[in-house]
């Protein structure tokens, strides 16, 4: 399922001076190595197990009036926690955050309609080909390629006839789902965009009560009265904390320790996540080439993650 927060630079690491125990060492880096992994495998859970919560209340709301619970109630989460300034900006930067409001709520609206047809696990893989693209395309190197060859091997298995796979999955659904990958890509350089011109968090929570305005006229369409009641209510608050107020906060938490490619990898893991989460919750099952399919989704994209990665500076140790 889609991120709440765009990986940003870690700080520079703080050096440790000669004067530095062994044990003050070994305290030090046990929570800079293993502290942010943990948080970040965490909030792919939370996002991913949320996107399962979602599809068991879609029978009440659809998949609009899901996205629109779910980005309302987030929406009411960060403002109220964020409490962003209004006044100040610049056209341009009203301009970015509208954008990423946009990305988001596109993003949101085409995985849920995504996910009412087909599997979480596929639908995940499929989503996270829209970020390996724009990987590639930044990158512009040769091995970036291959592992995009490596990632269409995956798509083109995933697609084969035998099993569960995308031969037997509903067409529109896949193309929903490549759908949100092409908005995670809009939403990643949107981001980015707007944590440039606006403090904390404050440009992810206006970015947010867009993203909620825009979804709730379809929501209200689709489930009209149903959105108010309150057991689904309660359910769509849960999935919103599970699917953005939670994995926001772990991975902010994490990105003050954890390098961006690190960062960038570990989320490559989701498709993996996803399928467990269907799975679990849903009993969506997978066959031996789905699972096939997506290792390679997965390895290819982490390969091209490490590969951009080998372009950056070094930098310190933690």
């Amino acid at each position: 399922m889609t991120r709440s927060a765009a990986p940003a630079p870690a700080p520079a690491a703080v050096p440790v001076t000669s004067g530095t125990t062994v044990a003050e060492r070994l305290r030090d880096r046990g929570p800079g190595r293993l502290g942010p992994v943990a948080l970040v495998i965490s909030a792919g859970i939370s996002v991913q197990f949320g996107a399962a919560l979602a599809v068991t209340l879609m029978p009440r709301a659809g998949a609009a009036g899901v996205v629109s619970l779910r980005l309302v109630a987030a929406a009411v989460v960060l403002l109220l926690v964020c409490r962003p300034r209004i006044r100040g900006y610049s056209r341009a930067d009203w301009t970015t955050v509208l954008a990423f409001g946009v990305a988001m709520a596109g993003m949101n609206g085409l995985f849920y309609q995504a996910v009412e047809r087909i599997p979480l696990g596929p639908a995940v893989t499929l989503e996270v080909l829209g970020p390996l693209v724009l990987s590639v395309f930044a990158s512009r190197r040769l091995s970036s390629l291959l592992w995009a060859g490596l990632a269409l091997c995956g798509v083109a298995l995933l697609g084969g006839v035998g099993g569960s796979g995308m031969g037997s999955l509903d067409p529109l659904g896949a193309a929903f789902a490549l759908g949100a990958g092409a908005m995670w890509a809009a939403y990643i350089v949107f981001s980015a965009r707007t944590g440039r011109r606006f403090p904390q968090a404050d440009g992810l929570a206006l970015a947010m009560a867009f993203a909620a305005v825009i979804s709730l006229p379809l929501g209200i369409a689709e489930a009209g009265s149903k959105l108010v009641v309150p057991s689904t209510l309660a359910l769509g608050l849960g999935v919103a904390l599970l699917s953005s107020v939670l994995p926001y906060t772990l991975e902010l938490l994490a990105l003050r320790r954890l390098p961006a490619p690190t960062f960038a990898v570990l989320m490559s893991l989701e498709p993996a996540i996803a399928a467990t989460a269907g799975f679990l919750v849903l009993g969506q099952g997978l066959s031996l080439t789905d699972a096939l399919a997506i290792a390679l989704v997965i390895a290819a994209s982490m390969g091209a993650v490490r590969s951009q990665a080998k372009r950056l500076p070094p930098t310190a140790e933690a």
